[in-house]
């Protein structure tokens, strides 16, 4: 498989400058170059340091068993709680006036939450949970808006055995249902509603529809966030306050096998049907705590870290959640949009809590590149001394500006590579050790085997792309599908022996840098060419009138498959009856006449799910004249009729 046609990326790879790191920033760095040879010589040895900085009540006899690979099993025989991981032993280390948590909501309204309030708080819900029979195993659904109650009941199940599976809260009733019968969930956690965009949204009606038909389901309990009238079903639902506020502040937690289930998380499945993806305690926590604190450079006495994702997605878990807890971080949740109520709302926040480590998605930083430098200029950003990114490849214009404006030319980029079947970050530079490239998430970190494979399953060489692959097992990876181990087999393990295959291409450049180059089956064939989708929109993005692209191959009966792009200009550039024409000619221009887009549509928005990510899938609907698919998890769903209005009026191949 050749995944990128042309000469692009290399291109790009050579003619980027390299960005090494400050002799300052190197001499303080938790990272060090020694990792990566002690990581080689023995990668287990290497796995059980990282581990035996957590604290265990039984130590592990065998700290990897694949003899029943695929499935993994680390630190074995050895017993710890996630939650007293996270919570109690800062507290017993004498720093339970740190701050754990500043939340900023919507509205305005903030709390600062030490790790002792954490500590009570997390107690008062373990303790809700054991009064409503919640035991050790039990399954339980969280479905709340980004609040400090969402993390007091991720690490309260955690505290008592319960695995949790939390589902964003932007998803359906039917989305919730399928996930909360196929967990055979026996406790709802949720909220009256939450606040998005300057306006309040429900939850609990959400629930109420789900749980009509799900009979595992003993009781729904509610935050009151919003006020809102919600409808009571007396012998179902409990309000938060009610059992969880008149409890003891005093909980004894349990230790648990380092196996032990800790969560499972749903993701997207080419069935349709989500795949509940399972994960594990203390090889997970293990890795979450090990890649927060050297992929971010933690110093937890001194930095305010903010991660902005949700909860309800991987990285909400691992680096909202678990990492930062594990390592005692002083963290900001956001409940809100970036918008709301003003475009500033992000700068804002950092200047006011002194954030010095950012992690967001490429898609926020194009959003506001879009918005214009004066947002972030207006705000002082100097605290900041580190910048990361996640979800998708970063196109190079993006990693720039976020260098430039963002980081003021003085904060390291993480572009960091993982996925919810990985449950930690895997490729990544290290700040500190690796000279960066914009647009590259660079190598593996320590202690992680990453390799690119081609059709037979074979390494390719550098300068070479094909198929993303992990050829070793690692403590934080999946552990399987809920209840369909098969569908684990076939899914990751069945294209190469032994191997896991991301499902994501990539390519070495000739230094010996990753580029990643997203889903495989995001891979266009262009009159037998095979050019990827991530490359067309770098080029597209590179263009000084585009703000962010989306690119998807729609059939064509002449080429095969034929490019279609959809465009969002840059604040200030106007549309006309040229930009098209012109925004076709830079692709042919940056990657060559095969790559030409057959059709370009500027739009005002992209289909975009709360979390941020596009929906190439609807976008190729639109592409084809297919009836659309469901829109239920985008933002905002009725975006997709404008695209769809407009397209017929695009430019088209016509030269």
């Amino acid at each position: 498989m050749a995944v990128v046609s042309g000469e692009a990326l290399e291109n790009l790879a050579t003619e980027n400058r390299l960005f090494p790191p400050s002799e300052s920033f190197a001499r303080q760095a938790n990272a060090q170059p020694a990792m990566y040879e002690e990581a080689a010589a023995d990668r287990e040895a290497f796995w059980a340091r990282q581990a035996s900085e957590l604290q265990w009540s039984q130590p592990w006899t065998n700290v990897l068993d694949w003899t029943d690979a695929p499935v993994s099993k680390w630190f074995v025989g050895g017993k710890l709680n996630v939650s007293v991981n996270c919570v109690d032993r800062h507290v017993a280390a004498g720093i339970g006036d740190r701050v754990a948590i500043y939340f900023e909501g919507e509205p305005g309204d903030t709390q600062t939450i030490t790790y002792k309030d954490l500590l009570d708080s997390v107690s008062q819900a373990a303790n809700a949970l054991t009064e409503l029979n919640v035991r050790p195993g039990d399954r339980v659904a969280i479905y709340m808006p980004l609040i400090p109650e969402a993390i007091i009941a991720m690490l309260a199940c955690a505290r008592i055995g319960a695995a949790h599976s939390v589902v964003f809260g932007g998803f359906s009733a039917e989305a919730l249902r399928s996930r909360i019968e196929d967990a055979a969930a026996s406790l709802v956690i949720t909220a009256d509603g939450g606040f998005r965009k300057g306006n309040m949204f429900g939850l609990k009606s959400a629930v109420d529809e789900a749980v009509k038909d799900t009979p595992t389901v003993k009781n729904v309990l509610v935050v009151r966030r919003t006020g809102q009238d919600v409808a009571w079903n007396s012998g179902l639902d409990i309000w938060w306050h009610d059992i969880v506020g008149k409890q003891s502040t005093t909980h004894a937690p349990e230790s648990f096998d380092s196996e032990h289930p800790l969560f499972i998380l749903y993701t997207s499945g080419t069935t349709g049907k989500p795949k509940g993806i399972l994960h594990t305690t203390g090889g997970y926590l293990t890795q979450a705590a090990y890649t927060h604190k050297n992929v971010f450079d933690l110093k937890p006495e001194t930095d305010v870290y903010w991660c902005t994702a949700d909860v309800g997605w991987i990285t909400g878990h691992s680096y909202v959640t678990y990492g930062p807890l594990a390592n005692g971080a002083t963290q900001v949740i956001y409940e809100g949009t970036p918008d709301t109520p003003h475009q500033g709302r992000w700068w804002e926040i950092i200047a006011k809590y002194g954030v010095t480590i950012l992690y967001t998605a490429p898609t926020a930083i194009r959003t506001f590149m879009k918005w214009g430098d004066h947002l972030p200029q207006a705000h002082d950003l100097l605290s900041l001394r580190l910048l990361g990114s996640v979800g998708e490849p970063i196109n190079p214009e993006a990693w720039m500006w976020y260098r430039e404006v963002i980081g003021g030319n003085n904060c390291p980029i993480v572009d960091t590579w993982w996925q919810t079947e990985t449950g930690s970050i895997m490729i990544s530079p290290l700040p500190g050790v690796t000279a960066t490239k914009p647009g590259s998430a660079m190598g593996p970190i320590p202690g992680i085997s990453a390799e690119i494979f081609d059709d037979a399953g074979k390494p390719v060489g550098l300068g070479s792309g094909g198929y993303l692959v992990l050829t070793q097992p690692w403590p934080g990876m999946l552990r399987g599908i809920w209840g369909d181990m098969d569908r684990y087999r076939e899914n990751y393990w069945s294209r190469f022996k032994n191997t896991y295959f991301a499902g994501d291409g990539a390519k070495w450049d000739t230094d010996g840098a990753i580029w990643l180059l997203g889903r495989v089956d995001d891979v266009m064939n262009i009159s037998g060419h095979r050019i990827s989708t991530t490359e067309v929109e770098s080029a597209l993005v590179s263009h000084p009138t585009v703000a962010e692209a989306a690119v998807v191959g729609a059939s064509d009966d002449t080429t095969g498959q034929g490019i279609v792009a959809f465009v969002i200009l840059r604040a200030g550039s106007v549309d006309g009856p040229g930009v098209a024409q012109e925004l076709r000619a830079h692709v042919a221009k940056e990657i060559g006449a095969i790559a030409r887009p057959r059709q370009i549509l500027i739009v005002a928005e992209l289909p975009k799910t709360r979390s941020g990510k596009i929906m190439r899938r609807l976008l190729r609907d639109v592409a084809e004249n297919r009836t659309l698919g469901d829109v239920t998890t985008l933002a905002d769903p009725t975006i997709m009729n404008l695209i769809s209005s407009g397209l017929s009026n695009s430019s088209s191949d016509d030269d």
